[in-house]
């Protein structure tokens, strides 16, 4: 039965072979040919159909439009942008946005502080990592709104108009975020980052800093200022753990978690002092 199924398998792929070479050797040839004037085909054909520039009326621009190649014009650098380009820009900045919502604006203290203040509770996930997250987003919008409307007004808006170039926008935009980072940035830590880029500051100046050095040093303080704002929240519970923790040792309940009476009694002056308030309310205004 295996040796007649093969037999009839080579007979198929003997067939199909044969009907391969006939085809080939019936159907016509076909010349191509390439000209000095970079057409396809013959030389008095052309693969340009209809130009770009040439429909006059709604039913020419329907037609196909195609080229040999494409050029793009750009007016002396007052050109706008196309909006294939502009999709392409806006993919760009929504992929960069982590980094940057990170690295320059306030959302790293925010977000540090909250989860002190989780912890501080002891009440584990509640609230959890998304609640946190979209609250140290709004917060971050609301303490940079003036920066991202100085930048939207003086690079952007000027950009669009054709004022200024794009290097000069890309300039202007970042000088707002500069003047919202320096003054966040403590004096040290320039210091440090200057020094091991062997560059000269007087210490005062803003210009004189360039952002491969303020980046890293504005990151440097707003964590050194996050964990010493979690350090003042914790105080106040861990009072609370200590007096829990002596209360049961007095009582011989050595085997009970103090964290386990201790949370009730957190939670409870965290309300009665409204502590999301004082928390959040303190920490934006040490933006200001």
């Amino acid at each position: 039965m295996n040796k007649r199924f093969q037999i009839i398998k080579k007979i198929m792929t003997i067939i199909c072979l044969l009907v391969t070479v006939g085809i080939l050797c019936i159907h016509d040839s076909v010349t191509v040919k390439a000209t000095e004037n970079h057409l396809t085909g013959e030389t008095d054909i052309s693969t340009i159909i209809n130009p770009p520039g040439t429909a006059d009326t709604p039913e020419e621009l329907k037609e196909p439009n195609t080229a040999n190649r494409v050029i793009i014009t750009y007016n002396e650098g007052n050109g706008e942008v196309n909006g294939a380009l502009r999709i392409l820009l806006t993919l760009t900045l929504i992929a960069l946005a982590p980094t940057l919502i990170i690295m320059m604006t306030s959302f790293t203290r925010i977000l540090i502080v909250l989860h002190f203040t989780r912890s501080a509770l002891n009440t584990q996930t509640a609230p959890p990592n998304q609640v946190l997250i979209g609250l140290a987003l709004i917060l971050t919008f609301f303490i940079m709104q003036p920066t991202i409307t100085r930048v939207y007004e003086e690079a952007l808006v000027p950009f669009e108009n054709g004022e200024v170039t794009q290097e000069e926008a890309l300039e202007l935009g970042m000088q707002p975020l500069r003047e919202f980072m320096y003054p966040q940035t403590q004096v040290k830590d320039v210091e440090m980052f200057m020094e091991i880029a062997a560059l000269e500051w007087d210490g005062e100046s803003l210009e004189q800093i360039p952002n491969s050095v303020l980046l890293p040093s504005f990151m440097i303080s707003e964590l050194r200022t996050a964990f010493w704002i979690g350090f003042l929240i914790y105080i106040p519970f861990l009072i609370i753990d200590m007096v829990v923790a002596s209360t049961l040792m007095s009582m011989g309940m050595m085997m009970l978690p103090p964290t386990t009476i201790s949370m009730p009694f957190k939670i409870l002056l965290f309300v009665l002092a409204d502590g999301w308030n004082l928390v959040i309310g303190n920490l934006v205004k040490t933006f200001y």
